[in-house]
């Protein structure tokens, strides 16, 4: 139940009070009026689809560079293991360094800050390790890995964009100031169309209703464009993209 309440913080408390103090001014002044909502209904539904839509797309975008990131993990993990000259010692060694890179970078993921240096210089040990290893890896071989490192490369490549770009900041910025105006211009037009000598409960819930479901739709839309810090609903299990993930 806890996670179904997510959606719900101080920008849904703001929205609610508003939705109580504008509506009980508009009663106590008897400002009530008609006109047509149609641009301001354009003005936060139409932005507000468009920001939840590339929120998904950026969501299924991860997914697919996560499962690149593992199977390129894997594949590199098979090929090292699968030489013969390569000591069990140095097959340990490159499966710790493999192991170190799907622990930091889905850490990495996880977390808020951009600072990519550390990812950096774990990714950069696979070539290390094949410099310092050459006589013992066949050629063939080699050129098949470093395809397999590039794919990882581009994989966490995509997936740091994805981490670091979101939502146009000014796009959600404007969809929210509309979302708390949006009373300020309904309220009237509610009581005028419901009547100004009708039960007042009838437009409290009317507004009430309207600006919680499009503050719910803009924390939805909020979270899900953070598809990596492991809050909410929607949100990848990155643990499920570990090289040695363990399914429950």
């Amino acid at each position: 139940m806890k996670r179904y309440l997510s959606i719900l913080n101080h920008r849904t408390l703001f929205t609610l009070i508003l939705s109580i103090v504008i509506p009980f001014l508009a009663f106590e002044f008897e400002i009530y009026y008609h006109i047509d909502l149609t641009l301001i209904s354009l003005a936060i539904i139409f932005p507000l689809v468009f920001a939840i839509r590339g929120a998904f797309k950026r969501r299924e975008k991860s997914l697919q560079f996560l499962s690149q990131f593992r199977s390129s993990l894997k594949t590199i993990y098979y090929f090292f293991n699968s030489i013969s000259k390569l000591s069990f010692s140095k097959k340990e060694e490159i499966n710790n360094i493999l192991l170190e890179i799907s622990e930091s970078f889905v850490n990495h993921l996880s977390q808020s800050s951009h600072n990519t240096t550390e990812i950096d210089k774990k990714t950069e040990n696979i070539f290390k390790f094949i410099l310092d290893n050459e006589e013992d890896i066949p050629n063939s071989s080699k050129q098949k890995i470093l395809r397999f490192v590039r794919d990882l490369h581009l994989s966490i490549e995509n997936l740091i964009a994805v981490h670091t770009h979101r939502t146009p900041i000014s796009l959600k910025a404007y969809c929210l100031i509309f979302i708390y105006i949006f009373p300020t211009v309904y309220t009237p037009t509610i009581i005028n169309k419901i009547g100004y000598e009708n039960p007042h409960n009838i437009t409290y819930f009317i507004i009430i209703l309207s600006e919680f479901i499009l503050i719910s739709l803009y924390n939805i839309q909020d979270q899900m464009e953070h598809p990596f810090d492991r809050d909410g609903l929607d949100d990848i299990k990155l643990d499920n993209f570990k090289i040695d993930r363990i399914v429950e």
